[in-house]
């Protein structure tokens, strides 16, 4: 043991990957030649890189959640229609979404872990569930309006030397982005690591399986939440603004190196991931390729991630196997 700090698997690669498509950025858009351009791509994808951390949680420990997408889109159109253009509704309605991502949370936790129910059908139920109260509610077309005060975290910025106005969101991100590091280096985070390991185990170890998973789908709901706010200030009110986040978020965990079904992953590669599928998106934008392939991209990510992160399990255990006849 050296006290070292050691890079997790799957960090290096989504880092490379990140600064590549950020040089590129940079020969692509003259706007990227600037400090401006890329604190702009940070505060697009701030939403993203949240519920991609939120999903990592839920994803190490052995989950989906799928309902992040459309919990967004309740969420934002809930605050217009609670805000409806009053700054005095501002803070209240803010504390209500985000008890209400907790709750949405709590219930995919509970009805996973004590009806025994893959996380994947129950977020999936509560994806449909949510999609349905909002067109029921909004008509499919949203009412009320988001207040001035509202908006400061999504598209606010505060003057800084040298790089000039910086985004609210850029601070909310890493001071969530800190966070959750602090929290998988302590003991609740790397039992949470352990329970999509081998939840067995943990279960023998004493440990708390099903708070644990529970904890997770919470975390996941408080920060779709929490994203919902950012992108309501960023990008405003609609029917459709969280549709199809589910699966980019899913899209950059995998990218991160998260392995599916759990037990290995880190955070950080797992927001990387996030911000190079935004910075991705953004190339492809620059170089004019369609906005319809990005589907299609995102489909040929996550084949060609769990690919390679198959493989490289498969040639880390191979070399394991070799080892003592070398010795």
């Amino acid at each position: 043991m050296t006290g070292r700090p050691r890079v997790a698997d799957g960090t290096l690669p989504v880092l490379v990957v990140l600064t590549t498509l950020l040089v590129a950025l940079a020969f692509a858009g003259g706007a990227y030649t600037e400090p401006s351009g890329y604190l702009a791509l940070l505060k697009r994808a701030a939403p993203l890189v949240l519920l991609a951390i939120g999903q990592y949680f839920v994803i190490v420990s052995g989950g989906f959640d799928l309902s992040v997408g459309s919990l967004v889109t309740a969420q934002v159109v809930i605050a217009a229609r609670l805000v409806d253009g009053d700054d005095g509704n501002t803070g209240w309605t803010i504390a209500l979404l985000l008890g209400l991502g907790c709750l949405v949370g709590l219930v995919n936790g509970l009805l996973t872990t004590r009806l025994l129910v893959p996380s994947f059908i129950v977020t999936l139920g509560m994806l449909l569930v949510l999609d349905g109260a909002v067109f029921l509610w909004t008509g499919g077309a949203p009412r009320g309006a988001l207040s001035s005060s509202f908006r400061v975290l999504g598209r606010g910025a505060v003057d800084a030397p040298v790089l000039g106005p910086v985004p609210w969101s850029v601070f909310v991100l890493a001071a969530v982005l800190i966070a959750a590091v602090l929290f998988m280096r302590g003991g609740t985070g790397r039992t949470l690591l352990a329970v999509g390991d081998n939840d067995n185990a943990v279960r023998l170890a004493g440990g708390r399986v099903e708070r644990l998973r529970v904890l997770a789908f919470v975390l996941s709901g408080l920060l779709a939440a929490l994203a919902a706010i950012l992108l309501a200030g960023f990008a405003g009110v609609s029917a459709q603004v969280g549709e199809g986040l589910e699966f980019r978020a899913i899209t950059a965990v995998v990218l991160g190196g998260v392995a599916i079904g759990g037990g290995r992953g880190s955070v950080v590669a797992a927001a990387a991931g996030a911000l190079s599928l935004e910075a991705l998106f953004s190339l492809l934008n620059l170089l004019g390729v369609s906005g319809a392939l990005e589907s299609a991209v995102q489909g040929v990510i996550i084949i060609a991630a769990v690919a390679y992160a198959a493989h490289g399990s498969l040639l880390r255990r191979k070399v394991k196997v070799r080892k003592p006849e070398l010795a």
